[in-house]
């Protein structure tokens, strides 16, 4: 990630790094929905004390579970989502990024939205 954002210009101390669980399950699956909603008021906490601008959703695990089950990554990615004054700008997990170096070129220009609407909010 951080070559991710120094590619892109985003400084590290400006990025502010959750998950939507607080420990990964076994076998570094995806967590299961019990297992994320037993974790969201913590990580909703942690969007109330940090008062993010923008979050960026790395995934479909992360997106489903903060936007909504109806969202789909492929669908979703690259478009912004603006709610309750939060925008919102899904992209693929770097995991996803080790599978499929062609999702890089994407990952970069997602970040790139990031940073022009950093400078403009």
């Amino acid at each position: 990630m951080n070559m991710a954002f120094q590619a892109v210009g985003i400084k590290r101390e400006e990025v502010y790094i959750a998950n939507i669980v607080k420990c990964r399950p076994p076998a570094n699956r995806n967590p299961e929905d019990d297992e994320a909603m037993a974790c969201l008021n913590y990580l909703r906490n942690q969007v109330i004390l940090v008062k993010p601008k923008i979050i960026v959703l790395l995934g479909s695990v992360a997106l489903k579970n903060i936007l909504g089950k109806e969202y789909g990554i492929t669908a979703s990615r690259g478009k912004w989502v603006e709610k309750k004054g939060i925008y919102y700008m899904p992209t693929w997990h770097p995991a996803a990024l080790l599978r499929d170096e062609t999702k890089k070129i994407d990952f970069i220009q997602d970040l790139k939205l990031v940073l022009q609407l950093s400078q403009n909010i």
